[in-house]
């Protein structure tokens, strides 16, 4: 049987989420790998199954509560990603404490210093506006070249400039929410390194 490398992660995936499984049945704890491999396996089948994106992320965040966990998973795992077919195509999922809120001085834990930090101090930052014409919200991450989101998002940037400079201007590692058919407004910040 030849499988794609993209079927080969998924059976990798499930048989992690199948460790997990056996362990939780016997009473053992999870620990981080195991773990986050049976929430990932979870929602692919939720999402095969048809369920929408927003109830197949609030049952991932019920599939494996901070007892069944080795202590300061909840605490190393604050957010999980994993791509899974629904009925209208991949989407990138995107559960955000999966294992409950980690304690605030647990493992991993940040404290930041006090006052504040330019984020891309010096560029130029336009005003855009982004469209969705699609039947699903669509996250905008931070580093996406403005010419590289979904299709069914347009992006209007107020002075012309072309969106394949530019990325939205928010912190690394967050995303801003465009719901079906909404329009939302935002700041965009030019790309820094070599110009393409």
């Amino acid at each position: 049987m030849h499988l794609t490398p993209r079927e080969q992660e998924r059976v990798l995936l499930h048989g992690a989420a199948e460790l997990a499984r056996r362990r939780l049945a016997r009473g053992a704890r999870l620990g981080a790998t195991e773990a986050i491999a049976l929430v990932c396996d979870e929602v692919c089948e939720l999402a095969w199954d048809g369920h929408d994106l927003d109830d197949v992320v609030r049952r991932a965040r019920e599939i494996v509560g901070p007892d069944r966990l080795v202590e300061g998973v909840a605490a190393a795992v604050p957010s999980l990603q994993v791509e899974a077919l629904f009925p209208h195509g991949t989407t990138l999922v995107h559960v955000d404490q999966p294992f409950g809120p980690p304690p605030p001085d647990g493992p991993g834990a940040v404290r930041p210093a006090a006052g504040t930090i330019d984020l891309a101090p010096g560029r130029d930052r336009r005003g855009v506006v982004l469209h969705n014409d699609g039947d699903q919200a669509v996250w905008v991450t931070s580093h996406v070249p403005l010419d590289r989101l979904n299709r069914r998002l347009r992006v209007e940037v107020d002075d012309g400039t072309d969106p394949a400079h530019l990325r939205l201007d928010i912190a690394a590692g967050t995303a801003l929410r465009v719901e079906v058919g909404a329009t939302r407004a935002a700041t965009a910040v030019r790309l820094g390194g070599a110009s393409r």
